[in-house]
């Protein structure tokens, strides 16, 4: 399942609700999240308002508050090479034969995502998702080969 946003706080008293950390994949209305269908979506992309199939009232939202709001993954929504932040999340980090660490997350920054990393002596290291840094990445094998020089060590 993919995370597509959290149900924030109600809107109104129909059983509606703003969606907070909303993902772009969040379905329109009629698109099916959480397993219910959306009968209502308002507001904008960066701050969505639902309701939810079965959710009539103000109480009702208030019910379904931080409640994780899920979609099936579904082959087609990603691009050839592409992946999702959390299939990163736990691949071993090498340079060549020199094990570097753990991916702990990925971060979107302004101009570039960054994979943080938890190196091997407990400190951190931000490697940023460009060809020059990123060897390759293996989703199979769990492990991504980045190259430290282009980082300023090694």
């Amino acid at each position: 399942m993919l995370t597509v946003g959290r149900v924030g706080r109600p809107h109104g008293l129909d059983g509606s609700f703003y969606v907070v950390d909303p993902a772009p994949e969040l379905p329109a209305s009629g698109g099916i999240v959480s397993g219910r269908r959306i009968v209502r979506r308002a507001g904008t992309s960066q701050k969505p308002i639902l309701r939810l199939e079965g959710s009539a009232s103000r109480e009702d939202a208030e019910a379904l508050r931080g409640l994780e709001l899920t979609v099936p993954r579904e082959d087609g929504m990603l691009e050839e090479g592409e992946f999702w932040a959390e299939d990163v999340e736990g691949l071993e980090v090498v340079s060549g034969e020199v094990a570097v660490g753990v991916v702990r997350r990925m971060l979107a920054l302004p101009s570039v995502e960054v994979l943080e990393v938890e190196r091997v002596d407990g400190s951190q290291l931000l490697v940023p998702l460009v060809r020059d840094c990123v060897r390759s990445l293996d989703l199979e094998a769990r492990r991504i080969d980045i190259d430290l020089e282009f980082l300023g060590e090694g």
